[in-house]
């Protein structure tokens, strides 16, 4: 990533609690962990490990929450958490074929998706013209 992409991860945390949505950051991505063996050669080791993936799926969103919401009046008084899924990208960055599919599934099932290049995007993502 980026520093401008970090930066701009960090604004958009900010700003989006600011307005009280709740966004956390999900990093996707696999790793090994497991039992040092032996040290090979200075800085190397063998290692019996198993793979470990974090985050929730590949091509999901840099940032994932939620936004409070109430219903109708039909249902005066209740509250919802409205999903949100918030992609990162910088004025030259692309999301992939992936991002963009997990972006489309949240929308189609209801929920709030947005790719943003600057942390003033976060208020129109989320919150529309309310702003």
């Amino acid at each position: 990533m980026t520093p401008r992409e970090s930066t701009l991860l960090r604004e958009t945390l900010l700003r989006a609690s600011r307005m009280g949505a709740r966004l956390f950051r999900n990093q996707v991505g696999a790793g090994v962990a497991g039992t040092v063996l032996r040290e090979v050669e200075p800085g190397l080791f063998l290692v019996r490990g198993h793979r470990v993936t974090m985050g929730l799926c590949p091509g999901s969103a840099d940032l994932v929450g939620w936004r409070t919401v109430e219903i109708t009046p039909a249902m005066v008084g209740l509250r919802l958490a409205l999903f949100a899924a918030i992609e990162v990208k910088s004025a030259a960055g692309k999301a992939t074929p992936e991002q963009r599919n997990f972006l489309t599934r949240v929308r189609e099932a209801g929920g709030l998706a947005a790719i943003i290049r600057d942390a003033g995007d976060c208020d129109a993502a989320l919150f529309g013209d309310r702003t």
